[in-house]
């Protein structure tokens, strides 16, 4: 396994993370046992980082995870956390929750459901706008020094909230969507890390399996209220597919690796997430790293699926507006 590291002063990981998420919520029903299965063949295989959430599957996924890595060396993986995202029993969606007093609170619930002393990146997965990102910094620098995390991360933020976070405490990674369909980051956002010298580890690198050819399942599945995923936008962008899936073939490779590699070639400081359920989809996804694009190649998939070809935004309006990347601000 290929390996990369988070920012100028971050850890070393593998060049791949796998996602949780999908095990336990977003994408409809999962199979636990080969969720598990999934978690060890990733860990066999050299993947390092493992994404996840306190919100996910409230609080389900990071149990998952924890039995997983049951009898793992602690040194042989490296977690990456997001917490903030409330949530109903009927598995809703509330504000993000940012409250100072709330972060330790979060963390000790995670910390204790994950059975670990301390997590490798902690961020919080959305900016609350009551609390100024300075303050949720400041606490969670003081949780960097009392030795629960290891690192800072954000997620889904704009250059402006990068620069202020970064005045209080450095910041490894920014967890933001990205792929040949979502280049939204390429304007302002992926500069700005690299301005600063923070890494970008990059979700929905298969825009939720449209770039696969994967389709809803069922009304528990996030992409039905998807725009992407919609009738006529739907069929245009299957069509995108399609384009993308001749140039695969052309090179002996499938879209989803195409997809990953595509994502992979934009810099030594981005590191896909792969949220693959089933050991199958993690192979496939794990074959990625060893495609060695040319630039003809990158050309060609480029071609295929031009920068703002995809019909539909990556999320309904409704969730886009809570989304700190989305405001535009000067900086």
């Amino acid at each position: 396994m290929q390996k990369r590291k988070l920012g100028f002063d971050g850890p070393i990981v593998s060049a791949i993370a796998l996602g949780c998420m999908g095990m336990s919520d977003g994408y409809g029903p999962a199979d636990r046992s080969e969720a598990t299965a999934t978690i060890h063949a990733a860990i066999d295989a050299g993947v390092t980082l493992l994404d996840t959430g306190d919100f996910y599957g409230s609080g389900h996924n990071e149990m998952l995870v924890a039995e997983a890595l049951k009898g793992r060396p602690r040194d042989s993986y490296q977690l990456s956390v997001k917490f903030g995202g409330l949530r109903d029993p009927a598995g809703g969606w509330g504000p993000m929750d940012g409250r100072t007093e709330a972060i330790k609170n979060y963390l000790a619930y995670s910390l204790r459901r994950l059975c670990v002393d301390h997590i490798d990146i902690y961020r919080v997965g959305g900016i609350d706008p009551l609390v100024p990102i300075e303050d949720t910094m400041e606490v969670l620098a003081d949780c960097v020094r009392k030795g629960w995390i290891r690192h800072i991360g954000l997620s889904e933020v704009n250059p402006d909230t990068i620069r202020r976070a970064t005045a209080v405490h450095p910041v490894v990674d920014v967890q933001m969507e990205y792929s040949l369909v979502s280049r939204g980051i390429e304007d302002r956002i992926l500069p700005a890390c690299r301005d600063l010298g923070i890494a970008v580890t990059a979700y929905g690198v298969l825009s939720r399996g449209l770039l696969s050819g994967s389709r809803p399942n069922g009304q528990h599945d996030f992409r039905a209220i998807a725009p992407r995923f919609q009738g006529e936008n739907l069929a245009a962008n299957l069509e995108l597919v399609e384009k993308l899936r001749s140039v695969a073939d052309n090179i002996g490779s499938t879209t989803t690796q195409l997809a990953i590699a595509w994502v992979m070639s934009q810099g030594e400081d981005i590191v896909p997430i792969i949220g693959a359920r089933r050991r199958g989809q993690l192979s496939e996804a794990l074959a990625a790293p060893t495609l060695k694009l040319s630039a003809a190649d990158i050309s060609a998939i480029e071609s295929a699926v031009p920068r703002d070809a995809v019909r539909g935004s990556r999320y309904p309006d409704a969730f886009l507006t809570h989304l700190d990347s989305e405001r535009h601000v000067s900086g």
